[in-house]
């Protein structure tokens, strides 16, 4: 119940902050108007966010862990591209069946210098999360072999080919195509693994 009750204030302060940032624009709003907004006290604000960026970089801050979470769970013997896509496809899926919303917020984020520099920040630790994942995948050592960095970088390099191709657009473009496009570019590259994997890894189903 006290998960539930924090959530539910972290959503009105989201969209409160959201509602405002789009009307006046990221600068011009001061936390003392998102809480007034929302209804609730400059205390429990900062009980849920650190700063103003906070509350928007949040939106897709959680995605890095849903994509490490998912590429875990894929099968092991499936091709390291058609797995990397399935994990950015579940994000990417979550923004357009909340394209009003998610649009409005990604705009936002790719268009406010100190909302992206936030937003590459925690991308960094995506990008290390996926590499140990994929080394772990595929049983090779993300501390010599090139392959798991250089996988994790080309993949969100995608998503944010994507993300920048979608916003752009005004969503008219369907994310889900462009993904499609984005990972047929990268698969061969992704997919060469396989004919360097260690023999466990073949045995295995590589």
């Amino acid at each position: 119940m006290a998960q539930r009750k924090r959530q539910l204030v972290s959503d009105e302060l989201t969209e409160a902050a959201l509602q405002l940032l789009a009307l006046k624009g990221f600068d011009a709003v001061t936390i003392d108007e998102i809480v007034t907004t929302a209804g609730v006290s400059k205390r429990t604000f900062f009980r849920y966010f650190a700063s103003k960026e906070d509350v928007v970089v949040q939106f897709l801050a959680d995605m890095g862990t849903g994509i490490r979470a998912e590429l875990a769970a894929r099968p092991i013997e499936e091709r390291p591209s058609a797995a990397l896509q399935h994990a950015v496809s579940i994000p990417i899926a979550a923004c357009a069946d909340h394209s009003d919303r998610a649009l409005r917020v990604v705009q936002l984020i790719l268009r406010t210098p100190a909302l992206l520099a936030r937003f590459l920040e925690r991308q960094a630790q995506w990008r290390d999360d996926l590499t140990a994942e994929l080394a772990r995948r595929l049983g090779l050592d993300p501390d010599t072999d090139l392959y798991p960095q250089l996988a994790a970088g080309m993949t969100l390099t995608a998503f944010n080919t994507v993300l920048h191709r979608w916003s752009d657009s005004g969503s008219a473009e369907d994310p889900s195509e462009l993904t499609n496009r984005a990972f047929a570019i990268i698969a061969p590259a992704l997919d060469a693994v396989e004919r360097r994997a260690s023999p466990a890894h073949v045995h295995r189903g590589g």
